[in-house]
C-alpha cells in the first residue's frame, strides 16, 4: 500500500479553525459595513438601527457561517498537501521549486504580449493560464530530474553528481582473470557487459607463459590467449587492446594501477592483494574472488550444521529440515528425532534447477545408522597413557 492511502488524516487545531473564522468574520463584517454605508445613512431600519449597523451585524453572521465551512475546507486541503508532500524527498521538492520559477518567468517571457488585448478581462486570465501550466510543467520535470538539477549547483548546493558505478566503466582485464575462465560464464550469465579492456602488458605476460617451458604455465598462458579470444566474440561485450605501456613501471600490476588512474577505468581482477592496494589508490574495483565468495553454498560438505527436522521424506527413515534461506536439508536414519533439532554432518550438497539440496546424517552416527564407536579411554588406574611415551626414533 502506497503512504497516501496508509496516512493517517489528522484533526487540525481548534485555535487554526477559529483563527480562520475570526478573519472570515472580519472580512465580511468590513464588507457588509461597506454595503451599509453605501445605502445611505438617511433613515433609520429596525428601529434606531441604521443601514451601517445592519450590513456590520449581517455581514459578522454570514462571515462566521462561511468561516467554520472554509476554515475546514482550508485545514483539509492544507492536510491533503501535506500528505502528497510527504511523499516526496527534500530534494524533489527543491528542485521542483527551481523549475516552477524557470517556467513562470519563461511563460511570463513568452505571454506578455497579452496584455496588448483590448479586453483587459481576457487578458489577464489567459495570461495567468499560461503561468500556472507553464509552472507546474517546470515543476514536474525538474523534480523527476532532481539529480541533475542539483547538480549544476554544485557544491554551492550541498549535493554534488553522483559518481558512476564500476559495473558501468571501462575495465581493465587482469592477467589472473584471463587465466581463471570464469569470466566467460559470467558475461554470458548477463552481469558483466560492455567495454573491456586489455592492455598490452597483460598480453605480453599470457605471451611469455604461453611460450614458458613448464607444462603448467605453458597452459595457463594458451587458456588465459583463449579465453579473450572467446570474449571477444561474445555479442555484449567490446573487447579493446590497448596498445600502451607505462615505461620506468617494471610490475604489471603497478603498470594497471597506472592504466585505470589515467584512463578513469575500473579494475577487474581475481587477485585479492592486487584489488585492496587498487582500491587504495582510489580505484574502482570489479573482484571477482569476492562475487565467488558472496555465492558460494551456505553449506559445504563436511560441515556440521544445527537443523529443525520438521517431517519424514521419501525414503525410509529420512527426516527433511530446512536452512535459514529455505534449501532443503535431508537427513539420513533420523526419523524418530522429528519435532526436535539435530547436529546433521553435512555428507554433500546438490544444486538442482528448484534449488539446493542438502544432504547429511546426524553427526556421531556411522553411514549404516549405528552409532559411531567412541575412542577407549585412558587407563584410570594411575598407569601410564599412551602419549606419556616419548615418541620413537
Amino acid at each position: 500500500m502506497s503512504r497516501s492511502t496508509t496516512s493517517v488524516r489528522r484533526k487540525p487545531p481548534s485555535f487554526v479553525l477559529e483563527g480562520l473564522r475570526f478573519f472570515t468574520v472580519v472580512f465580511f463584517a468590513g464588507a457588509g459595513t461597506q454595503v451599509g454605508e453605501g445605502l445611505g445613512d438617511e433613515g433609520y431600519m429596525l428601529g434606531a438601527l441604521n443601514s451601517t449597523f445592519i450590513g456590520l451585524v449581517l455581514g459578522s453572521g454570514l462571515g462566521y457561517v462561511l468561516g467554520g465551512v472554509l476554515g475546514r475546507t482550508t485545514a483539509t486541503s492544507a492536510e491533503l498537501a501535506r500528505n502528497r508532500l510527504s511523499e516526496a524527498s527534500a530534494e524533489e521538492l527543491v528542485a521542483g521549486a527551481f523549475g516552477s520559477v524557470a517556467g513562470v518567468i519563461l511563460a511570463a517571457a513568452v505571454a506578455w504580449p497579452l496584455f496588448f488585448l483590448e479586453q483587459r478581462y481576457l487578458a489577464f486570465p489567459l495570461f495567468a493560464f499560461v503561468c500556472l501550466t507553464t509552472g507546474y510543467v517546470g515543476y514536474l520535470i525538474a523534480s523527476s530530474k532532481y539529480d541533475s538539477v542539483l547538480s549544476l549547483f554544485g557544491a554551492r548546493s550541498g549535493r554534488s553528481s553522483r559518481e558512476a558505478g564500476a559495473s558501468v566503466l571501462p575495465r581493465v582485464v587482469d592477467t589472473s582473470v584471463a587465466i581463471d575462465g570464469r569470466i566467460l560464464d559470467v558475461v554470458r550469465a548477463g552481469f558483466l557487459h560492455g567495454t573491456m579492456l586489455v592492455p598490452m602488458p597483460v598480453l605480453g605476460e599470457l605471451q611469455g607463459f604461453a611460450d614458458a617451458g613448464d607444462d603448467t604455465r605453458r597452459a595457463k598462458g594458451r587458456r588465459g590467449l583463449e579465453v579473450l579470444e572467446a570474449l571477444k566474440r561474445e555479442p555484449h561485450v567490446k573487447l579493446e587492446v590497448l596498445d600502451l605501456d607505462v615505461p620506468g613501471v617494471p610490475d604489471v600490476d603497478a603498470k594497471l594501477v597506472r592504466i585505470c588512474l589515467d584512463r578513469g577505468a575500473a579494475l577487474l581482477t581475481l587477485d585479492t592483494n592486487l584489488a585492496k592496494s587498487a582500491a587504495l589508490t582510489g580505484i574502482k574495483v570489479l573482484n571477482l574472488h569476492a562475487l565467488a565468495l558472496a555465492l558460494r553454498p551456505p553449506v559445504v560438505a563436511g560441515e556440521e550444521i544445527r537443523v529443525h527436522l520438521l517431517k519424514a521424506g521419501k525414503e525410509p527413515g529420512q527426516a527433511v529440515g530446512y536452512l535459514d534461506d529455505g534449501s532443503m536439508v535431508v537427513v539420513e536414519a533420523a526419523r524418530e528425532r522429528i519435532g526436535g533439532e539435530a547436529e546433521v554432518y553435512v555428507t554433500s550438497v546438490v544444486t538442482t534447477a528448484n534449488g539446493r539440496l542438502v544432504f547429511g546424517r546426524v553427526s556421531g552416527d556411522e553411514p549404516d545408522g549405528r552409532p559411531a564407536r567412541r575412542p577407549t579411554p585412558p587407563p584410570s588406574d594411575g598407569g601410564p597413557s599412551p602419549a606419556s611415551f616419548p615418541p620413537r626414533a
